[in-house]
């Protein structure tokens, strides 16, 4: 069952973010404003300046005597382990002898203040050889140089299909990487305890594996280092796993010296030792009839994943799992080469691979329909999943909640999809200069944590005698408003204001072994779980009202901050008073597990995902066809988020999901230069998208169905999902590149689709 008996529902959800009046007032605390331990260090990076090359010397005699240097952290000074407690174990915590990459940490250095470690970081010196540099997938493939071992999917037979297809296309897509620019660096502060306890406040979203980093890193028990993070500035995936290193250099640093260590990243230091978003290189061949249907697709995927591995190897995974998106593909075969290069350390980054996946296979929908000179919408119809055949993934999954038809044919009626793509040709046809493009494409993505063991949660709700309540859960708050829709679900349960339920920050000590906030999971695992504790709570008043009152437990309502029975209505302050005179347990902790999950790694077969979400939206878009500038003139979006908890922030997770979609796909350019440095590395050079570069007229809808699976309310994840509306924009750009010049040649538009690769595409044409 979605909603509990006699709960409360929409009286209990909160109107406003949790943190909004803080946030708008400065008052919102985060780790930077933290008053500092007395005897604080600061830390700063002693960062490699080359690429691939041999560390032949290293002075640091002039950093060492810098004003206000208390001393260096190198790798000499790891009690645990010399490596991060990675998955693939292969990233070192200082580098070593072989330098991998610019802007590799080798080491700290400590002072009185953030400005003197960082003046004094810069006085080192390094005596180096240069070796071959890496800084492409494609040089890598040919090299041989890989962080993990290929892997291939298949189904059917994608050879004979394409042999024996009426038409056939092939081409190739570079799709560029994302920097996630957060409005809160990476930091972390280290703070030691009595008897060898740690306490680390880190920016993260998983706490529990900053944790095990820190304790593998000082070879401690994990029980002895406490992580707590009340609130993150921004987080995109970028504080998953790579918010455990500053956590582990301060915590060593700490170590060495006895002192607290805090460490802030300048935003350039930052951007230039964090990864990105992987940025992929595809080559394809499609077959397909001449209603568009898709018989044959082979995929050669080249991941670009830098110096280590990270969180490569499922991201990877899940680009081949979304390469499908929304369309039975009978005859497939992928093949996912993870390659390794001279780069930062990609990670993980707001759709987690997916939308390099999906890109692609809309990429060629759009092509099969400019190859045919049919709609590319139709082209879409009619290869959409079925829902009694034609509804089984390339790695087995059953499509079993579709809505995708429906979904994107309300979507082109509510936005006049068809009249607008005739007065779209009319214009082109006649305007030399200005083109117009339209484009409606759809989103289907599957909802859990690939590693099946990630996808539980535990929860804390604790009742006091006033009536006030507190939930502590696993999950991290990074701006997304998990902490309110939870907040709102304990309310609910109780029959409280939603006023009447805080949430306390992320912490070890409260939740252990919690998962990361990520895989747009948060509120269907820490909401379940949250939920589950404080209906036991709500169960032991009632238990306790009931035999007080001659009645059962299950005719005990909780409404509107009161609790009601069939003889007697209490305020919810005087039945909690009540009670705890009575001995009742006023807390309790809750537990959830992702039911009919399964998944198989070595195959990539099974169920991995316990739902799909899914989402539509139709861009139109102009092109000025002598400088290749652009406008996006309109998107409408209709968008699956099931039973919304709270409508407000899922509308905006959608606009900000698109607008970041939006950026990577159209301004946001990262560019290494031959010697393997990062040139775009602050706001000057890298072009986050604006208010100027949202639609003119955007239009949000959401899809009015609940879940048809169990989850927490009817709700359906609105994290990550939203983030590839954006293509529909791309697709549109391509339209109307097509209108340049009539054919049926391929559109090679590689992205971000700036002005200049737009203008470079048109003059192919």
């Amino acid at each position: 069952m979605n909603t509990p008996p006699n709960i409360a529902t929409e009286s209990s959800r909160p109107r406003f973010h949790e943190s909004a009046t803080a946030q708008v007032q400065g008052r919102a605390s985060y780790i930077d404003d933290l008053p500092l331990v007395e005897g604080t260090l600061h830390a700063a990076p002693l960062m490699s300046p080359v690429a691939n090359a041999q560390l032949i010397d290293m002075d640091l005699s002039a950093t060492l005597a810098s004003p206000g240097v208390a001393g260096v952290v190198t790798a000499e000074d790891i009690p645990g382990d010399a490596l991060l407690a990675t998955f693939v174990h292969d990233e070192p915590i200082f580098a070593g002898k072989q330098l991998m990459h610019v802007g590799q940490v080798m080491g700290l250095v400590l002072g009185r203040s953030h400005t003197q470690a960082r003046q004094a970081a810069r006085l080192m010196k390094l005596q180096t050889k240069n070796d071959t540099l890496l800084l492409h997938a494609r040089e890598a493939m040919q090299a041989g140089s890989f962080v993990l071992p290929q892997v291939t999917v298949q189904r059917g037979d994608a050879a004979a299909a394409l042999s024996a297809a009426p038409h056939q296309l092939q081409g190739t897509l570079e799709i560029g990487g994302q920097e996630h620019f957060y409005l809160e660096s990476q930091i972390a502060y280290a703070i030691p305890q009595d008897n060898g306890h740690w306490l680390i406040h880190s920016g993260t979203q998983h706490p529990g594996e900053v944790q095990h980093w820190v304790a593998h890193a000082l070879h401690i028990p994990l029980s002895q280092v406490r992580v707590v993070c009340r609130r993150m500035g921004g987080g995109f995936g970028g504080k998953e796993t790579q918010a455990g290193h500053l956590a582990v250099w301060a915590a060593l640093a700490a170590h060495k010296f006895g002192r607290p260590v805090k460490m802030r990243l300048d935003r350039g230091d930052d951007i230039l030792i964090t990864g990105k978003r992987h940025p992929f290189s595809h080559d394809w061949q499609v077959g397909f009839d001449a209603q568009g249907r898709v018989l044959g697709l082979d995929s050669v995927q080249l991941v670009h994943c830098g110096h280590s591995a990270d969180l490569s190897g499922p991201v990877a995974d899940r680009a081949i799992f979304h390469t499908d998106n929304a369309y039975f593909l009978s005859d497939l075969h992928i093949t996912s080469h993870r390659c390794k290069t001279h780069t930062q350390s990609h990670t993980a980054f707001r759709g987690f691979g997916g939308p390099q996946g999906v890109l692609l296979i809309e990429t060629v929908m759009g092509d099969i329909a400019r190859h045919l000179g049919v709609d590319a919408l139709d082209v879409r119809l009619a290869n959409l999943y079925g829902v009694d055949e034609r509804n089984t993934t390339p790695y087995g999954m059953k499509v079993e909640d579709n809505i995708l038809h429906p979904l994107m044919t309300q979507l082109a009626e509510q936005c006049d999809y068809r009249t607008r793509r005739r007065a779209i040709s009319d214009w082109n046809e006649q305007h030399t200069v200005i083109k117009k493009g339209l484009a409606l494409t759809p989103v289907k993505f599957g909802i859990s944590f690939t590693a099946t063991q990630f996808n539980q949660a535990g929860a804390v709700v604790s009742v006091y005698t006033d009536g006030s309540v507190r939930v502590n859960h696993g999950g991290t708050e990074m701006g997304q408003g998990l902490h309110t829709k939870v907040c709102g679900l304990v309310a609910r349960v109780l029959g409280l204001p939603a006023g009447q339920v805080q949430a306390s920050a992320s912490d070890t000590d409260q939740v252990a072994n919690a998962s990361a906030t990520a895989a747009s999971s948060g509120t269907d695992l820490n909401g379940r779980a949250a939920e589950n504790a404080a209906l036991q709570v709500r169960q032991n008043i009632a238990g306790c009202i009931a035999k007080a009152d001659a009645c059962s437990a299950e005719a005990v309502r909780f409404e509107g901050g009161q609790v009601i029975s069939p003889t007697r209505q209490r305020s919810f302050t005087d039945a909690v008073q009540y009670a705890y005179g009575q001995r009742v347990q006023l807390w309790s902790d809750g537990f959830y597990a992702t039911p009919k999950i399964h998944y198989d790694r070595t195959t990539l077969s099974g169920r991995p995902f316990y739902y799909f979400a899914y989402g539509a939206a139709c861009s139109e878009v102009a092109i000025d066809t002598l400088t290749g500038e652009y406008r996006v003139l309109r998107t409408d979006i209709l968008h699956d988020v099931g039973h919304s908890l709270h409508p407000e922030i899922d509308i905006g997770q959608i606009e900000g999901g698109f607008a970041q979609g939006l950026g990577w796909l159209t301004t946001e350019e990262l560019v290494w230069n031959a010697k393997g440095e990062l040139l775009t590395k602050g706001a000057s050079t890298y072009k986050i998208p604006t208010a100027a570069d949202m639609p003119a007229k955007l239009n949000i809808d959401l899809w009015h169905e609940a879940n048809r699976e169990d989850t927490v309310g009817g709700s359906k994840a609105v994290g990550e999902p939203p983030f590839m509306l954006a293509i529909s924009v791309f697709e549109a750009l391509r339209d109307a590149i097509g209108a340049t010049r009539p054919g049926q040649a391929l559109i090679r538009l590689d992205t971000p689709a700036t002005p200049e690769r737009l203008l470079n595409a048109i003059l192919a044409r």
